[in-house]
């Protein structure tokens, strides 16, 4: 990678510890912000599927401010889930945090994480128009 891309820390222990990024920017305008759970200065903020996401996406949401970017530029969305049964929770926040933004989106069902308490993960993607 060139020098013209941007790398974004969250500050995180695993970024150093496993080599990544927060977010990366790239020169043509796409920002990729790496999966992000409920974990908060280091501590997990546990709680319902719903508090899950959201936190998780708040967690995002700090990436991509960094670069100057919001929820508005967000134009795709992963969530992954420990469970079936949390899909209507996380859809709620989902639709939330980004029903009059509407980014493409996928929601996929994982064996888990790397603590058991965290049930959802979420990656985003945002592009600045008009980058080089």
């Amino acid at each position: 990678m060139t020098d013209s891309v941007n790398r974004i820390s969250s500050g995180a222990p695993w970024e150093e510890k496993f080599g990544y990024s927060r977010a990366v920017e790239l020169p043509n305008g796409l920002v990729l912000v790496a999966g992000c759970t409920s974990v908060v200065g280091g501590q997990i903020s546990a709680g319902s599927p719903h508090e899950q996401a959201i936190t998780s996406f708040e967690v995002a949401f700090a990436a991509l401010a960094q670069v100057g970017l919001g929820r508005e530029d967000v134009v795709r969305t992963r969530m992954y889930l420990t469970h079936a049964r949390d899909v209507d929770e996380v859809g709620r926040a989902h639709k939330e945090l980004f029903d009059d933004v509407r980014p493409a989106a996928s929601m996929i069902i994982v064996s888990g994480f790397v603590d058991p308490s965290l049930v959802v993960e979420v990656e985003i993607e945002a592009y600045r128009a008009g980058a080089r």
